[in-house]
């Protein structure tokens, strides 16, 4: 896979979009390649695996884009998920899917927040749902998905390596 490109002129919405998307496709393409088996691969002690970091960021996509920013419900499988029984449900359901259900749930879920993106105006615009009575920016949301992606692929990084040796970013 080909590293998306990311401009290094453009307007500031332009330009987190363009880091969000080269991570979206970063941590997919960790995962390209591998069996069933191997996307359920532990590291050591931890209990991440490809095939859950995946689908735990198809989640974050849907609950940053759709929920907070777009201020829908939570499209299937999350809103009829056991969150009261299992907070990683995300996680602990990944290991039950092909790397075909979850590649397609996350690309669902970046859809779906490109299309939420379509409609934002500004940056500045402030989310309805608030935590602790306290709104988002689209900015702050737009920063924090690069961050926790970004932080994702590098875990996704070492339990690759663990897994075949292969190492770097887009076949480098």
């Amino acid at each position: 896979m080909m590293a998306p490109h990311i401009p290094r002129a453009a307007d500031e919405q332009t330009m987190l979009l363009a880091f969000l998307d080269y991570y979206r496709a970063l941590i997919v393409d960790k995962a390209t390649g591998l069996s069933d088996a191997q996307l359920d691969t532990r590291l050591g002690p931890s209990t991440l695996t490809l095939g859950g970091l995946v689908y735990h960021m198809a989640y974050v996509e849907d609950w940053w884009f759709t929920a907070s920013i777009a201020d829908e419900s939570m499209p299937e499988p999350w809103s009829s998920a056991p969150w009261d029984e299992d907070r990683d449900w995300e996680f602990t359901t990944a290991p039950d899917l092909t790397w075909a259900q979850i590649q397609a749930q996350f690309e669902e879920s970046v859809a779906r927040s490109r299309a939420v993106m379509e409609t934002v105006e500004s940056l500045d615009q402030v989310t309805v749902r608030t935590r602790d009575g306290e709104p988002w920016t689209v900015r702050w949301i737009l920063v924090h998905m690069i961050e926790e992606i970004a932080r994702h692929a590098g875990h996704a990084d070492l339990i690759r390596e663990s897994i075949d040796g292969a190492t770097g970013d887009f076949d480098e």
